[in-house]
């Protein structure tokens, strides 16, 4: 089991009309961190937040904001997002045409750095700048909307990024998102995920303090 197991809750199955109080609530119920999937409608089929929306709720928490980028092209908008209050800055190979030179520029905004991985995106889309970047977010849905089921071909992509993380003794969290549940979360903690991102689960009902615990726990 992968150690530093961290719960990082999608606001985007969160009470819209509420948001602010939402961010409260998975602060308090001890999420590590809040996820946040921006859409273009271009990238993916479908629209989600801009970064008005994370610069109104930035104050509700001090939570690091997890910000997976998918819209293109995407170096134009890091400055915006940088400003608005992202902390990790999560990007897709296949939305630049210069993967190194974005990475490099969510940097220079004293950001973390993230690359996404489509369940149909190989790892060598990523090797290049593996040694400049902070968390490898491997999707385990394709991208665009919640609720969807998880895709078991992707863990061992999870399996071999872990092995090379570990070989080069490379600080990167290993996340993934898409359908995590109790059941599938266990799973991508097996193959080697340390951080969890999860919104339907964790909403669906009961307490979110547990929800979270049991999450975390699931291993």
């Amino acid at each position: 089991m992968t150690q530093n197991i961290k719960i990082s809750p999608s606001i985007l199955s969160a009470d819209f009309s509420n948001l602010g109080e939402e961010i409260k609530r998975l602060d308090k119920a001890g999420a590590d961190l809040i996820h946040i999937d921006v859409m273009d409608g271009h990238f993916v089929p479908n629209i989600t937040f801009g970064p008005v929306i994370i610069k109104q709720i930035r104050k509700y928490t001090k939570l690091p904001f997890d910000v997976h980028l998918m819209i293109s092209p995407v170096e134009k908008y890091i400055k915006d997002f940088s400003d608005a209050g992202a902390d990790i800055i999560t990007v897709h190979p296949e939305a630049t045409d210069d993967l190194k030179k974005t990475v490099d520029k969510i940097k220079s905004f004293g950001k973390k750095a993230g690359v996404s991985l489509n369940p149909k995106t190989s790892i060598t889309a990523l090797l290049n700048v593996i040694d400049k970047i902070d968390l490898i977010l491997i999707m385990s849905v394709n991208p665009g909307f919640a609720g969807q089921s998880f895709i078991s071909d992707v863990l061992p992509k999870v399996k071999e990024l872990r092995k090379i993380i570990n070989d080069k003794k490379l600080n990167i969290d290993l996340e993934i998102d898409g359908g995590i549940n109790f059941e599938t979360g266990a799973l991508a903690l097996k193959a080697g995920a340390n951080i969890l991102v999860s919104g339907t689960t964790l909403f669906s009902g009961g307490s979110l303090q547990e929800n979270i615990n049991k999450l975390r726990n699931c291993g």
